[in-house]
């Protein structure tokens, strides 16, 4: 659910929606790690200016920790 909304969102800002992948790794007990692979020209446009558009996106998934009780952490990574 939440790997599909972070690549639904990210496929809006990019100019590459195509390219864009997101995998959900379990790195420990209910703590999470999402990764956002995009290309190299798109990656400033997730991270944003001053990072508030990454920012934005850690806070939208962090408001479903209290729903599900899962930690997450939001990684971006260039294809």
């Amino acid at each position: 659910m939440i790997t599909d909304f972070i690549k639904s969102y990210t496929e809006l800002i990019v100019s590459n929606p195509e390219s864009i992948e997101v995998d959900l790794h379990e790195v420990g007990d209910n703590f999470y790690e999402i990764t956002i692979y995009c290309e190299e020209e798109d990656l400033g446009k997730i991270i944003g200016k001053s990072g508030n558009m990454i920012n934005a996106l850690k806070t939208i998934v962090n408001g479903c920790k209290a729903k599900d009780g899962k930690s997450y952490k939001i990684q971006v990574i260039k294809l």
